[in-house]
């Protein structure tokens, strides 16, 4: 890469106000600087890009990591879990070898026992919409006698 020591940078710049001229030279340099922005901004962008490209994949390989791990993982507890069932049947075969078939086929499990439904009136009129409850007459509102009375008397005239 070229490097720009102090001396290069001013003999540039004394080559630049004397080709260019001395009005012409700042808005030369605004643009340039702005070119020179615009080219960092875009190799930042670039970088980033690469960077987040080069994590995904990084997150891929991983994630491919547990996949196998969360396999093996399964497949070891589903062995587990046939040897344990296989045991279990092993012995329950042996202790129940010994029983008449008659015994076992005569025992039945208990009748249900009746429970009483529970009635959940405040539940259920609680469920009813207010707009409904307005529009029956329904009163949702504690109100006195007078205030009843005071709510459905007729205005005065002349007032």
């Amino acid at each position: 890469m070229i490097e720009f020591g102090f001396d290069k940078l001013a003999l540039i710049g004394a080559v630049a106000l004397i080709v260019i001229g001395p009005e012409k030279l700042p808005r030369v340099a605004r643009t340039v600087g702005h070119f020179i922005g615009k080219a960092q901004r875009y190799v930042a962008d670039v970088k980033a890009e690469v960077n987040r490209s080069i994590e995904l994949e990084e997150l891929k390989k991983m994630k491919t990591q547990f996949e196998d791990a969360a396999r093996d993982v399964e497949r070891s507890v589903q062995s587990e879990i046939r040897d344990a069932q296989a045991d279990f049947d092993k012995t329950w075969s042996e202790a129940t070898a010994g029983l008449s078939g008659d015994s076992a086929a005569a025992w039945t499990p208990p009748p249900p026992v009746y429970k009483h439904p529970k009635k959940k009136w405040r539940l259920k009129r609680a469920a009813v919409p207010l707009w409904y409850k307005k529009r029956q007459g329904v009163r949702t509102h504690v109100q006195s006698g007078a205030a009843r009375v005071a709510r459905f008397r007729p205005p005065r005239a002349g007032r």
